[in-house]
């Protein structure tokens, strides 16, 4: 079976009313490799590059508040740097590309419910249609 747990996903699939980033790009602690005294990023397991992580708000009206802020994890050699902000605006909008969202089961508080990690190979700012919203994409199946 070709599915091997994460699914290949484009930005406006997961994020179709855009993305803002809302902190910083931190790398991300390898917990089994580390110490108390001495940190050890992480690295991804198949490019063998470090992995940095960044929380995103989901401005979509109908997302659950739970799930109005989530975290994407970017596999990179060098940490990435997020897109200017624009003008009179708190947050910097931006579009992952090579996305992939591989679901799983939190059993967070007794309660089961599907949950959804994020991957990405890179970050970038938005395609713009001179509005300020990202430029909406026809649906090809291929990142803008």
């Amino acid at each position: 079976m070709a599915i091997n747990g994460k699914f290949k996903v484009n930005h406006g699939d997961v994020f179709p009313h855009g993305a803002y980033v809302v902190g910083e790009v931190e790398a991300v602690r390898d917990f089994e490799r580390s110490t108390r005294e001495r940190p050890v990023q992480a690295t991804d397991k198949e490019s063998g590059l470090l992995v940095w992580s960044v929380s995103v708000l989901d401005p979509d009206p109908d997302a659950r508040k739970d799930a109005k802020t989530v975290t994407v994890k970017i596999s990179a050699p060098h940490q990435p740097v997020p897109p200017e902000a624009i003008p009179g605006m708190p947050f910097r909008p931006v579009e992952f590309d090579g996305l992939t969202v591989t679901p799983y089961l939190n059993e967070n508080g007794g309660r089961a419910r599907v949950a959804y990690s994020f991957r990405a190979s890179a970050m970038r700012a938005p395609q713009q249609a001179g509005s300020g919203k990202p430029t909406p994409r026809a649906n090809s199946g291929e990142a803008a």
